[in-house]
């Protein structure tokens, strides 16, 4: 598979400019100073550029190859014109990322950017950089080992307005207080995963019961379809109310165990799920699912290509709108970071968010399977 491995970019004043809107500018002279790089590090200029390395995690979830990987090349050619990116997808394989990653070290890269696929195991990656002066953003999930930047989301928050979003359709369907619900997390080595779970708990606790609780590996929807098979033939099909559905390809797998069940469309019972992909908006529109995330992944993705020029050029890094905090990694170390706020996604502000923002087209929603739909009949 082509797309796991580095491919190279050399950016030229002629790529066509980012979004104006980049909420994050690198600006001022005053130097940095990065947690903790121990090799010497040498300081580029945007004018002569430099060498930029990106590492993503997976291809199960479509976002990384559709969005992430294209809104940092487009953001990075605008702050850094003659800067070289390389590339790669680990396809959720911790050794291969790992070889990526010590690839891109031995070619020269003066930072990276690393999304990884097990933040523990990721450490080792992060050490190496740091052994060698090269600074380290950790993207999406927070790499151990000492990362000098890191650009998430609030994942906490996330598993709040999932549980939140939950509640509320049990109140809709007038279900609350009946049968139980089934929370489907994502993966153990994911450190996302956990905080999305913890705030799940937060708003379920106490106020629905929780009858059967898995953890995913990998995120996959065959193994969400699995977990599911076994709480439907557990507790019964009939005592589902609701299913907390980390991601929106669990939530396939989730629906068509569901579906196999005999449940119809009109008796399904509310699913969440997080990405805000095209086919679990398009879930939504046809009745199947209840919910998404959206997490707007351009400005996440500006901000890292923002802090990797920061951190390679030794200029300040200005926040802008955002927020610049600390967090604090597995092993302790504080993190420079900023956290974006996730949006709960309905049939109701899918025009208002994913449109809007110009992440989908109606065209790209309302396809044939799904042109007969309410929303689509109303926005064709």
């Amino acid at each position: 598979m082509t797309r796991r491995f580095a491919t190279h970019q050399k950016f030229t004043g002629g790529l066509a400019a980012a979004t104006a809107s980049l909420a994050l500018l690198v600006s001022g002279c005053s130097a940095l100073t990065t947690s903790g790089a121990e090799g010497e590090q040498t300081e580029q200029t945007v004018e002569e550029g430099f060498h930029v390395g990106l590492l993503l995690p997976e291809l199960q979830t479509a976002r990384y190859e559709a969005f992430d990987r294209p809104f940092f090349e487009e953001a990075l050619g605008e702050l850094c014109p003659n800067c070289e990116l390389s590339y790669a997808n680990a396809d959720q394989d911790v050794d291969e990322q790992q070889t990526q990653a010590q690839a891109m070290l031995t070619d020269g890269v003066d930072v990276l950017v690393l999304g990884a696929v097990d933040s523990q195991a990721a450490a080792g990656t992060v050490n190496e950089a740091r052994s060698q002066g090269v600074p380290v953003v950790a993207y999406d999930r927070l790499a151990e080992g000492g990362a000098d930047m890191y650009v998430s989301f609030d994942n906490h928050r996330v598993g709040q307005v999932q549980a939140e979003a939950l509640l509320e359709a049990l109140e809709q369907d007038g279900t609350t207080g009946e049968g139980s619900i089934v929370m489907i997390n994502g993966s153990p080595t994911d450190p996302n995963a956990a905080d999305f779970k913890a705030g799940a708990h937060e708003i379920f606790d106490g106020q629905v019961e929780i009858g059967q609780e898995f953890d995913t590996p990998d995120w996959s929807p065959d193994e969400a379809n699995s977990q599911m098979e076994g709480a439907i033939t557990s507790l019964g099909v009939d005592e589902i109310v609701g299913v907390y559905s980390a991601n929106d390809g669990m939530a396939s797998g989730i629906i068509s165990a569901l579906r196999s069940a005999g449940v119809s469309t009109e008796d399904l019972p509310p699913v969440t799920g997080q990405d805000a992909e095209l086919h679990g908006i398009q879930r939504i529109i046809a009745g199947e699912q209840y919910m998404t995330v959206y997490k707007a992944i351009r400005p996440e993705a500006e901000i890292a290509a923002a802090m990797a020029v920061s951190l390679a050029t030794g200029e300040d890094l200005d926040a802008g709108e955002y927020t610049l905090t600390d967090v604090e990694d597995a092993n302790g170390e504080s993190v420079p970071a900023i956290l974006l706020e996730p949006i709960s996604v309905t049939e109701e502000n899918i025009g208002d968010t994913v449109i809007s923002d110009g992440i989908y087209s109606i065209e790209d929603i309302c396809t044939a399977d799904y042109e007969d739909t309410d929303f689509c009949q109303e926005a064709l």
